[in-house]
């Protein structure tokens, strides 16, 4: 009994991560854009987005600091480090789910839903 616990316990578990983890892509004209397109493409494939938007998105970054003890070991530091991204906002139409589009280095980094527009 206890192992069919655990065994679906570690199933549900798995089931929610696989969930999170799908990628989501922009339709336009039934084509798709998606994780590791470029802005060229995307363009070309969904015209210019209604709004374009820099943001500063906060990603976790180690670095090792020296003791200033000799022979005391380096100490590991977790600090936020800004990444520079940007966001395009794709309007899909009445009672659609805006489509936010962000870009890493030139290339879609994740598609999400915005606001369903009205």
């Amino acid at each position: 009994m206890r192992t069919l616990a655990a065994s679906t316990l570690v199933f549900l578990v798995a089931l929610m991560h696989a969930g999170s983890a799908s990628a989501q892509s922009l339709s336009c004209g039934g084509t798709l854009s998606g994780v590791g397109d470029s802005k060229f493409s995307v363009v070309q494939k969904c015209g210019e987005p209604m709004s374009k938007e820099f943001v500063c998105v906060p990603r976790p970054q180690v670095a090792w600091v020296l003791s200033p003890y000799p022979g005391a070991p380096a100490q590991q530091v977790v600090t936020q480090a800004c990444v520079p991204m940007e966001d395009w906002v794709y309007h899909r139409g009445q009672g659609n789910f805006l489509g936010i589009v962000r870009f890493y280095n030139g290339t879609i980094e994740s598609v999400r839903d915005g606001e369903r527009v009205r």
